[in-house]
Order: C-alpha cells, then sequence, then structure tokens
C-alpha cells in the first residue's frame, strides 16, 4: 500500500477505526488458556505503555488507575468516562484480541484528533478472572464495571461467569472502601444472579437509590455500549446492581 493511501480499516469521515474489521465472537471462553504477557504483580504494569504523554518512560508513577471496565466490548463506557472524570486514569480488560486491537486503534485515533484528550484511558487484552490481583494493589480502584457480561446460560457454565462469590472476593481486594461495582445486563436470570452474589457477599451493600440518581457514570451504564444501545433500539429490558465496597460488620 502507498503511504498516503487511504486505510480501509478508518472511517474517511470520523478518522476512527471501523468495526466490521475487527469483529469477533460475543465473547469468549474465560477458562481456557490463552497467550499474551501477564505483569507479574501491580509494580510491575508499564504506565508508560498505556498512558504515554502522563508517563514518559523515565518518570516514575505518580498515580495509579482507579477505573477498571472488565470485558470491555468495543470500549464505549472507556470513552465516555474518558471526558467525564479526564483527570482519572482508567482501563479496560478484554479476552478478545481482535476487539482489543479495535479499543486500542479507536483510543490512538482520538488522542490524534483531540489533542490533549483521552490520554488518561487504555485498554489491555488479558483475562480478568484469572489476572486482577497481577494489575491492581489493594484497595487501589475506586469503580470496577460489569456490563453486559456473558451470561452463560448452562447451569455447568456458570462458573465462567464474571460475578461469581469467589470473584467478588478479589474485586473486593481490588476496590477501596467506598468504591462501586456497575452491573448491567438485559438477561433477567443474569441479573438476578449478579444481585443476589453482590447481595450475599459481606463486603458489599446496595447504593441507594438517591445516590444512584445523583451519579453521573449510571446514566452511562445503559447508553455508552454497543450492547446497551442495541438493546434499547430493540426497546429490551436491562437489569442493573450497583453496589459498594463497605467494611463487613462481622
Amino acid at each position: 500500500m502507498l503511504k498516503n493511501e487511504a486505510s480501509p480499516h478508518i472511517s474517511k469521515t470520523t478518522r476512527l477505526p471501523r468495526k466490521r474489521f475487527y469483529r469477533a465472537r460475543a465473547h469468549s471462553n474465560p477458562l481456557s488458556d490463552s497467550h499474551f504477557p501477564v505483569p507479574v504483580s501491580p509494580c510491575h504494569v508499564d504506565y508508560s505503555l498505556h498512558y504515554p504523554q502522563l508517563f514518559p518512560s523515565d518518570r516514575t508513577v505518580n498515580s495509579k488507575i482507579q477505573f477498571a471496565d472488565i470485558g470491555c466490548g468495543f470500549g464505549g463506557l472507556l470513552i465516555s468516562l474518558s471526558t467525564l472524570f479526564p483527570e482519572t486514569l482508567m482501563i479496560g480488560m478484554e479476552l478478545r484480541d481482535k476487539v482489543t486491537e479495535y479499543v486500542k486503534e479507536r483510543i490512538l485515533a482520538l488522542r490524534v484528533e483531540n489533542p490533549g484528550q483521552y490520554q488518561n484511558v487504555s485498554v489491555v487484552r488479558t483475562n480478568s478472572m484469572k489476572y486482577i490481583p497481577n494489575y491492581f494493589e489493594k484497595g487501589q480502584l475506586s469503580k470496577m464495571f460489569f456490563l453486559f457480561p456473558d451470561p452463560h446460560f448452562k447451569e455447568k457454565n456458570h462458573r465462567r461467569r464474571v460475578i461469581s462469590p469467589h470473584l467478588l472476593d478479589e474485586y473486593a481486594y481490588a476496590l477501596c472502601i467506598g468504591g462501586i461495582i456497575y452491573t448491567i445486563t438485559d438477561v433477567e436470570e443474569l441479573g438476578e444472579w449478579m444481585k443476589a452474589c453482590l447481595e450475599g457477599h459481606p463486603m458489599f451493600k446496595a447504593v441507594g437509590d438517591e445516590e444512584l440518581e445523583a451519579d453521573p457514570v449510571v446514566k452511562l451504564l445503559s447508553s455508552a455500549t454497543e450492547e446497551g444501545q442495541k438493546v434499547a433500539r430493540n426497546g429490551g429490558q436491562t437489569f442493573q446492581a450497583v453496589y459498594k465496597r463497605v467494611v463487613p460488620s462481622h
């Protein structure tokens, strides 16, 4: 291809990557072995790769990732959060390689088109069901997002669900006291499952209606992602559970 020839992967109007070149299966098996680099510990996460303008390689990291979008899909939520919280570092964690590549290209294109913006957002290909402790220290995160996760309908596959009692132990470790888990799905049974798991965990407490109403993030749960927009177009129903990390009472 000639150097000045337009890439078919990039939209001529928006200058953003086109999703159709990065399509993948709706979900991946989180229990299968995939091959990608994993940091030995949170202090080995290279911030200069994710946020090069904020962290040149010769500078000490003086702030840490606070938001994690688990199974971030095509990055719609991250892009919205990036401008809503411009001083907060955030990362998407996605298992599908093509989808991760799309989000990387999308972020890079947005940085070029909007100088000074989107420097606080990044994505990494990883399995968050296995490697959360490799990326985040105890109490590091203030928000975690689980938007339209794979429902794994068959009972034998419920162990693959990204919200489960034992995984909530890991999420509770990574979240600071007062940190919030946001979940949403269009599958009622999964919505009930996630709510029951959170309700039954001693380190999580439901966020009250007043606080939900005042939280600008809640409005993005159903509107910022491709999945949420699809549900809205089809007139579907969504089921959300938003819980806060608390100190257990016993």
